[in-house]
């Protein structure tokens, strides 16, 4: 190898890369937010765009050779390529999808000694500006590790594809013509802290930029909020300063550049209103500094309310969007503002159908349009910090979010053990997560996370990670946090895995959580006098026909006040473009498996409530009216229609209409706006009731149908958009029918024939019996019963001479159904128990006639071929004389 090997070294993370801090983009005067337009910054120059690649199939294939040599000999062979992209995308490598077992062998800290890499080069103008002198290169995200030279001088080395590594390079980039290089490895020792539920690929698939920045500035900083009883809010904002130059140890704070340069870095601080321009506070900046904002507006989901906070001086602006939100748990109840909350979430990956991890704007905020459009409040970022633009957009929409570490070492629980009296569920955690030697890898993901994104409104919980089993790890990252930002509430479900004989810390942990519980599990929860609130980091799988039953998790969430919500898994398909001739523009994906990969799972990846294209699966339309903002009952003695207020902050009236539409048989009928002063009475969580009484036609199915629909217009949500209804069955002469026979099924359920059957005369009855079979007749129908199976193998009418049947084939009992992918493990069991091919043998045949028709019984096995009994049953046939065909049936396993 030409380089060192720092990617197997557990003890090596970064090199020579810039303390954590804050994002955020400057610029030499106020531009705006610098958002979605961070290019407009003149001090901001983006290096992504076309890059020079080669791809080598192993590390070892750059040994022969100086890099920067190579290089110049080989420019033919150096391709043109997209940055961000991923190299699998590019068409080299191999895709690879794997839910939780390692891609390679498990070996920790050391990876294949065959690590496929690319070489990236950049060349690029810079122009000297002598305000802002000082350099620093940004990679946001980098899978899985890099090395990186500027101009022939090496710089650095990091990991943690998914979160920003910034070097110092202001002694080494030149005015005019540059070159960087940037050398990525597939793996390192960190691929085993990164072992996601995705297809994996490779590259540099995030951003590439510079930011010029002053002589003495402004380097990171963190800002938090108080609110005051009297509706006031104090703003504090802590500051750290730098001298002349980037590295870790030129940091300081405000007194350390008193006493050292005998003058301080000078920042002024102002506060503005979201349309930036009425002040409403202001000071000088110091190490740290608090505005106090009078009667201050606070941001949540429902009134995402955002200021502007701008940092001028030293010749350079920032901008930061600033909400102002407390959340706190009080006897295990979660509030936000001092309301309760629930979080309606879900879980989502980074993930691009022609892009792979590659996310752009215009997709970013497609999900969340998306999103929001379906009536969700919360993203879990799993299982890793998103691109930082994303937050910012979150803080913008109103979406709050779990923000997740870079870690998942899910692998060990595939680990082969001889002894199986101990499980690799409970020795999983042995290998890293309980391992001191994984302590600094664990803190450094979580603290970069954590300096990153700490100025966001949007991130209410912080989350260590997924699917690592807890350990002592954890442990050391989750008193890192809360003595960091004891103003967010802290989860890991991991802590729900434990080791026998090994007492663990839960103290700085928040929240008990827990993935796929049963309701059962969650009300033994609730009644076993727990000491925490409970969330659901991922639930209803959406899978196949998922997801599965959200309104009787729904039911739960809003019963117990307990129970603070959860994260649906999960948010889209994962696939990689398939055939692009695809007709009807619905493109072809395919999944692990389809590449040639020897290691795969399949289509595990094929859970999201969208497709890979985002149009919505049938599963997220049934979430988006459990999740309506308003349900409604209906007395229809009364006429009274009652709403109940399921927003969290706000009235009805000020978040939604309500309109009652009068349907018979889907012909609207008519269709009224109820008004909007008495909906702005039924405040958050509260009910309210008014006087509906329609005029019903004698005619048809009515039914009184209530809609709710988006009363003000946002960037994501247009006016007037449906946000869900409710529906009730209406009594006019048709419905009283209606309800009387849904009275009559639900009173004769455990006995029809005694309750229901009309006594009819005898001879309207025939019957014909052969040695296998009995014929039934009556009033022109005809039962066959086949002795031999206990079923009827025909049902046929006889109508002048001619035939008509009503079974296609003999009756059969199946105890088999088409498999879902769910049961893709399940359904082994279920062939080799011989459920897909049973056949009932009968063993008894008995009938008789009584005043209401014949009553045929028998007692049945059920086969399979090489099996021994699976079932004994007992069957009673009932054949009325207005031929109802009625079964009852006990079954013994």
């Amino acid at each position: 190898m030409i380089v060192e090997n720092k990617f197997e070294n557990i003890r090596l993370l970064h090199e020579h890369t810039l303390a954590n801090r804050a994002y955020y983009i400057p610029a030499s005067s106020f531009m705006g937010d610098l958002v979605e337009d961070r290019e407009k910054s003149d001090r901001f120059q983006l290096l992504s765009g076309s890059w020079d690649f080669r791809y080598y199939k192993s590390i070892y294939d750059l040994d022969e050779e100086d890099i920067f040599a190579r290089i110049r000999k080989d420019a033919d062979s150096f391709v043109k390529v997209e940055v961000p992209g991923v190299w699998q995308i590019y068409g080299y490598d191999c895709h690879q999808y794997t839910n939780f077992t390692y891609p390679f062998p498990m070996d920790p800290p050391y990876v294949p000694a065959d690590n496929p890499c690319g070489i990236y080069v950049r060349s690029f103008e810079y122009d000297r500006e002598e305000d802002a002198p000082l350099v620093s290169l940004n990679f946001e995200g980098v899978d899985s590790c890099f090395y990186v030279w500027l101009n022939g001088t090496y710089l650095g080395y990091s990991q943690v594809s998914h979160c920003t590594s910034e070097f110092d390079v202001s002694c080494l980039v030149r005015q005019g013509k540059n070159c960087l290089v940037v050398l990525v490895l597939k793996w390192c020792d960190g691929s085993y802290m990164e072992d996601q539920d995705k297809f994996r690929m490779t590259g540099i698939f995030r951003d590439v930029y510079l930011l010029k920045r002053p002589r003495r500035g402004l380097f990171d900083y963190r800002i938090s909020s108080r609110i005051r009883e009297d509706g006031s809010a104090d703003l504090r904002i802590r500051s750290i300063f730098y001298r002349e130059s980037f590295p870790e140890a030129d940091l300081l704070g405000q007194s350390d550049a008193d006493e050292q340069d005998g003058e301080r870095p000078c920042y002024q601080v102002e506060l503005f209103d979201p349309d930036g321009k009425t002040c409403l506070a202001s000071g000088n900046l110091e190490e740290d500094t608090c505005l106090i904002i009078p009667h201050a507006r606070l941001w949540n989901p429902e009134d995402p309310f955002l200021y502007y906070l701008v940092f001028s001086g030293m010749g350079e602006t920032i901008v930061e969007r600033v909400g102002i939100r407390e959340i706190c748990i009080r006897e295990n109840v979660v509030y936000l503002n001092g309301h309760k909350l629930l979080f309606r979430g879900v879980n989502r990956h980074e993930s691009d159908p022609l892009l792979g991890p590659v996310v752009t704007l215009d997709r970013m905020k497609e999900d969340l349009r998306l999103i929001r459009r379906h009536n969700l409040n919360a993203i879990r970022t799993s299982h890793y910090p998103d691109v930082p633009v994303f937050y910012q957009l979150c803080d913008r929409y109103g979406i709050m979010v779990m923000d997740e570490a870079d870690n998942e070492s899910h692998g060990p629980v595939a680990n082969y053990y001889k002894d199986q009296a101990i499980s690799p569920e409970e020795r999983w955690n042995e290998w890293i997560s309980d391992n001191p030697d994984y302590i600094p890898a664990t803190l450094d993901r979580v603290r970069r996370m954590v300096m990153r994104d700490k100025n966001r409104p949007c991130i209410l919980i912080w989350s260590m990670g997924n699917e690592c089993g807890y350990g002592c790890t954890f442990e050391k990252a989750l008193s890192w946090v809360k003595s960091y930002d004891p103003d967010r509430l802290t989860h890991y479900e991991g802590a729900f895995h434990k080791r026998k004989g090994r007492k663990y810390d839960y103290s700085d942990l928040d929240l008990y959580s827990r993935m796929y519980p049963s309701l059962e599990e969650m009300e033994a929860y609730i009644r076993n006098d727990p000491d925490k609130p409970m969330i659901l980091c991922e639930y209803s799988h959406a899978m196949g026909n998922g997801p599965g039953d959200p309104e009787d998790y729904q039911e739960l969430f809003d019963t117990h006040d307990i129970l603070c919500g959860g994260f649906v898994w999960e948010w889209c398909d994962h696939a990689i473009p398939g055939d692009p001739s695809a007709a009807n523009h619905a493109p072809a994906y395919s999944y692990g498996g389809d590449h040639g990969e020897n290691l795969h799972d399949g289509n595990f990846c094929v859970d999201g409530l969208v497709f890979p294209h985002r149009l919505p699966h049938t599963g997220l339309l049934e979430l988006k009216n459990v999740h309506r903002p308003v349900r409604a009952s209906y007395d229809r003695e009364g006429k009274e229609l009652t709403l109940s207020n399921r927003m969290l902050f706000s009235s009805l009236g000020d978040c939604v209409m309500v309109r009652v539409v009068l349907e018979r048989d889907g012909e609207v009928l008519y269709s009224s706006v109820l008004p909007e002063e008495e909906l702005k009475l039924v405040g958050p969580g509260e009910k309210g009731s008014l006087f509906v009484n329609l005029p019903l036609p004698s005619d048809g199915k009515c039914y009184l149908k209530v809609c709710y629909e988006k009363k003000k217009g946002d960037e994501l949500v247009p006016e007037g958009m449906n946000l869900g209804f409710d529906e009730f069955l209406l009594e006019n002469e048709d419905g009283r029918n209606q309800k009387l026979l849904e009275y009559i099924r639900e009173y004769t359920k455990n006995n029809p024939w005694e309750k229901c059957g009309e006594t009819v005369p005898v001879n309207l009855f025939r019957t014909e019996e052969t040695g296998r079979t009995i014929t039934f007749s009556v009033n022109g129908c005809h039962y066959v019963y086949d002795k031999l199976t206990g079923m009827f193998s025909a049902i046929y009418k006889e109508v002048d001479g001619r035939r008509t049947d009503l079974l296609e084939e003999s009756m059969k009992i199946s105890i088999w159904r088409a498999p879902t992918d769910n049961d893709r493990d399940l359904k082994t069991e279920w062939i080799r128990a011989g459920y897909h091919q049973t056949c009932t043998r009968a063993y008894e045949t008995s009938w008789q006639f009584t005043d209401k028709g014949w009553e045929i019984r028998g007692r049945l096995g059920l086969l399979a071929d090489g099996r021994q009994r699976i079932m004994t049953l007992r069957l009673l046939w009932r054949i009325s004389g207005e031929n109802h065909l009625r079964l009852e049936m006990e079954a013994e396993k």
